[in-house]
């Protein structure tokens, strides 16, 4: 089964939306969950175990066993925060931070420092951030397509383009997309050669020059 992250999914009675990102136990090697995008809204992100996905290589899109009404009872995957610099956010037991993005926005308020107009300095500031994360289950790790791949000899080789897995849901495979717009190309990777993965991060167990000498093929992507 190859899960290509931005594959269409779908549910048994229509579209739900796009594979997002993949959740993956990094010590079994397995993937666990899809983080799937109804409406391409990662606020609207459901968590969708593996047990519940079917893709049979013949077709681009990813099915789901269950209706879009059940797939919209799924947990939700991103949280919101507004916390103090240096703070994290209180998680339920049994669940960890995936992917984040945090946004520091100072706010200025003049008139309590010296000069005027344009020239007064700042009195105060809000010393707290706007935090988004995915909330994935402890232990998990989190990949999506802007993840990193890292060799051996510390090159950045390229982004993760998904996975193959076999019937027991066990990675058997990544796939490493490299290049730049229309020279993009694609490389299947061995897990064998996968020294660690990391939320946001592969890195290997091969140098850039071995990697280089593995086969490739020009990257295709479905359309319609």
């Amino acid at each position: 089964m190859r899960l290509e992250i931005g594959s269409p999914v779908n549910c048994t009675d229509g579209p739900f939306g796009e594979l997002a990102d993949i959740v993956i136990d990094p010590t079994k090697r397995r993937v666990t969950h899809l983080v799937v995008e109804p409406e391409g809204d990662h606020g609207k992100a459901k968590l969708v175990p593996i047990e519940l996905v079917d893709a049979d290589g013949e077709s681009p899109a990813i099915g789901v066993h269950c209706s879009v009404a059940e797939a919209g009872q799924l947990p939700p995957v991103e949280e919101y925060a507004y916390l103090r610099l240096g703070d994290s956010p209180e998680l339920e037991p049994g669940w960890e931070i995936g992917v984040e993005s945090v946004l520091a926005e100072p706010y200025y308020a003049y008139g309590g420092g010296a000069g005027i107009g344009y020239e007064t300095l700042p009195g105060d500031y809000d010393p707290h951030v706007s935090m988004t994360y995915d909330r994935i289950p402890k232990g998990e790790v989190e990949i999506r397509r802007a993840s990193e791949v890292t060799s051996s000899d510390g090159h950045g080789l390229g982004k993760v383009d998904g996975f193959l897995v076999d019937e027991d849901d066990a990675i058997t495979h990544f796939v490493l997309e490299r290049g730049h717009l229309w020279g993009k190309r694609e490389v299947t990777v061995p897990i064998s050669a996968v020294a660690s993965v990391h939320t946001d991060a592969v890195s290997l167990t091969l140098t850039k020059d071995e990697v280089g000498d593995l086969p490739s093929v020009p990257v295709h992507r479905w359309t319609g």
